[in-house]
């Protein structure tokens, strides 16, 4: 009896040993195996074995990895107060390094990403944050892959999601807003009012060449007034006719 019973304790703790030591692997995980505590190779996908007591192992996701960067509170480089957050895609491309170069990478790169987005977004302004977004985007992630590159990790993209502002800095960037629309619009205005003196100096010097060119224009302003269907009409005399007549009255007089 005592024969069986110990058999049965052996065939037991040996099932068990075998379920420890057969490992399934997903198509995206990878294992950091180690033998002894000391780095042996890196396995996976599949079915692996595990040496039990002898060899241990780590499961690494190589899958994009979505994470949200934490509120943080900026101080943009004229001195303006906003809470900022972002989103970080990035994803393991060494098992390796990242087990062994860094502990919890996934915190690392967290920790380094809000660290980041404080120190380039308070190197701007707030206008350059506002409206430069994708420049402020793509700094953020070359200077996160650059570091994240010793811990086996890529870091794809950054995006800013919100900035949030004040009510007072929000009331006035609206007056300000309305203040540059009322700038352009006099400056159109003016502009326009400039090119129109410059076409009726244009046009006033060839009429000046052309004292039928001033009879027909003369003739047309009269038609325009007679369509008007008004009560009164004033004719008006062309400078040149008045002048005519004057010249020919004092020569009459001179003679006299």
């Amino acid at each position: 009896m005592v024969t069986y019973t110990i058999v049965a304790v052996l065939v037991l703790l040996f099932l068990m040993l075998i379920i420890y030591a057969i490992r399934i692997l997903r198509e995206y995980e990878r294992a950091v195996v180690f033998i002894l505590g000391r780095f042996q190779s890196v396995k996976g996908p599949g079915l692996i074995f595990i040496i039990p007591f002898i060899q241990t192992m780590e499961r690494v996701d190589l899958r994009t990895v979505v994470m949200d960067v934490p509120t943080q509170d900026v101080i943009s480089r004229d001195n303006v107060s906003v809470k900022v957050n972002a989103v970080v895609y990035f994803r393991v491309m060494d098992p390796q390094r990242a087990i062994i170069n860094v502990e919890h990478y996934y915190d690392a790169v967290s920790q380094l990403a809000q660290t980041t987005l404080r120190s380039v977004l308070g190197k701007h302004e707030l206008d350059e944050m506002l409206s430069e977004r994708d420049k402020l985007n793509l700094d953020i992630q070359k200077i996160l892959d650059e570091q994240s590159d010793a811990w086996g990790v890529k870091v794809s993209t950054v995006e800013i999601k919100h900035i949030d502002l004040d009510e007072s800095m929000i009331r006035a960037i609206a007056r300000q807003a309305e203040a540059e629309r009322q700038r352009r619009a006099k400056v159109i205005h003016a502009e326009g009012e400039f090119q129109a003196s410059q076409r009726l100096t244009d046009a006033a010097a060839v009429l000046s060449q052309n004292s039928n060119a001033m009879t027909l224009r003369y003739m047309q302003t009269l038609i325009d007034i007679a369509g008007e269907k008004n009560s009164t009409i004033v004719f008006p005399l062309p400078v040149d006719l008045v002048s005519a007549v004057m010249k020919h009255i004092n020569e009459s007089s001179n003679k006299a």
